[in-house]
């Protein structure tokens, strides 16, 4: 009795039409009506996870994974798919629905209007790497290569590393400088934790890299460190 009690209970609340369901339960019949801007952040992640369980419903369980990164879409922008997955009711493919859209998100809000072809200032090295090191939980160290005027030829990921450093090898950097017949680089790297001064070691190795760089007639012209919060700029703050 009991189990047939439960089929007729599920098949009842399947029959309940969506129009009959609590507003908190209808976030898309609520964006269609009222528009994307009406919602609130649990509204829409509840759209991208298309249903909650018996116990809770879609905008709840949005609610609660909110709560957990203090309702900061941006802390929820750095988890990982076995962080989502061990909410009760987020499995593998919501977990990579909801990173999906809000790694769109910051792309949308990090597309440059027009690539830079020309770096003339420290902000211009940063609005380049910027969409590619914000939101990472560990270290990855690039260079931008430039030509004369500095014009720039590319950029080249040099190595990734953990929350507070990664190994460089300054071979590799001017391997990438002689390929693309670079007569300038720009070092860029991230500070997962948030803290944009350099540490010692960031110091000591630009040094390593300038000194390498006059061998070859390669200049060095700044050294960008990029975090969440803005970025640093070495060249900017007197350490050429």
């Amino acid at each position: 009795m009991k189990n047939l009690y439960y089929f007729n209970a599920v098949n009842y609340e399947n029959k309940i039409g969506i129009k009959s369901w609590a507003e908190e339960d209808r976030p898309r019949e609520k964006l269609s009506g009222q528009g994307r801007r009406a919602l609130t952040d649990a509204e829409l992640i509840a759209i991208l996870i298309g249903s909650g369980s018996r116990n809770e419903t879609a905008v709840e369980l949005s609610k609660r994974i909110l709560h957990h990164y203090d309702n900061d879409l941006n802390k929820l922008g750095k988890a990982s798919i076995n962080e989502l997955s061990n909410f009760k009711g987020i499995g593998e493919a919501k977990a990579i629905s909801i990173i999906a859209a809000l790694e769109i998100g910051r792309r949308r809000n990090e597309t440059e209007s027009k690539a830079l072809d020309v770096i003339g200032f420290s902000k211009d090295a940063y609005n380049i790497m910027r969409r590619h090191l914000v939101d990472l939980n560990h270290e990855e160290f690039w260079i931008i290569l430039t030509g004369r005027s500095n014009k720039v030829l590319g950029k080249e990921l040099v190595s990734k590393g953990g929350l507070s450093e990664t190994l460089v090898d300054i071979k590799i950097i001017f391997s990438a400088a002689l390929q693309y017949k670079a007569n300038g680089i720009i070092l860029v790297h991230n500070h997962p934790s948030g803290n944009l001064n350099p540490s010692d070691q960031d110091i000591k190795l630009t040094k390593k890299i300038v000194d390498a760089g006059k061998v070859l007639d390669i200049i060095i012209s700044d050294h960008i460190i990029i975090s969440d919060n803005g970025y640093y700029s070495l060249a900017d703050n007197g350490h050429f």
